[in-house]
């Protein structure tokens, strides 16, 4: 099916303000939104507004927006600028961008212009923003590791800490009829766990016999 013109493209809009927005409310977004919309020639065929934190993707009408988009119930998302979509950083911002596209839905942003999906630089756009959200992804990694690296400078012992258990506490408890599990559960350890440590105290007790 060959893809709608711009004419008919039919439209989303998204707005957000934040709690910590005193006395702001969404009704300006949507009215520079529609105005724009208008122009353009899309129809409007639903709205999102959010009065939430932008720092992150749980917002009721954003999964909202996403669901409806992953349905293509529109066609393309407008919202006012790039920070009013989210406020998560740039890889998870590109991220949700890439995520619309994939679902074979346009974005353009009402005060940034370069961002901008429905135009003739669509490709372009879409393939610097990827390249982009790899880089964040690198600078990401690189940043843990280092992370990682000055815990270990440090002295920081990094990964879960060790178990210790007495098997012949388990051994003890095994004479008195208890279940793997219930021996689990008292000791505050894995069923797995549990097992291991019972078979590795009978290996050396076994190994001290064989050496007498």
């Amino acid at each position: 099916m060959a893809s709608p013109t711009v004419t008919q493209f039919r439209s989303a809009l998204y707005a957000r303000v934040s709690t910590k927005d005193k006395g702001q409310d969404y009704t300006n977004q949507l009215n520079q939104l529609r105005e724009f919309a208008a122009r353009q020639g899309w129809t409007i065929v639903v709205e999102f507004c959010d009065t939430v934190t932008g720092g992150t993707s749980e917002r009721v009408e954003f999964q909202r927006m996403f669901q409806a988009a992953s349905r293509r119930e529109f066609d393309v998302l407008l919202f006012w600028s790039l920070d009013r979509l989210s406020r998560e950083g740039a890889f998870e911002t590109l991220q949700h961008l890439q995520r619309l596209t994939s679902y074979g839905v346009a974005w353009r942003s009402f005060t940034e212009q370069y961002l901008d999906s429905t135009g003739i630089f669509r490709e372009a756009v879409i393939s610097i923003l990827a390249v982009v959200a790899k880089q964040e992804k690198v600078r990401i990694r690189e940043r843990v590791l280092a992370g990682l690296a000055t815990a270990r400078h440090k002295g920081t012992r990094l990964g879960r800490p060790k178990v210790f258990v007495s098997h012949l506490r388990i051994e003890s408890l095994r004479k008195e009829g208890k279940s793997w599990r219930e021996i689990a559960k008292l000791l505050s350890i894995s069923t797995a766990t549990a097992r291991r440590s019972e078979q590795a105290g009978s290996r050396a007790v076994i190994g001290n016999h064989a050496a007498v």
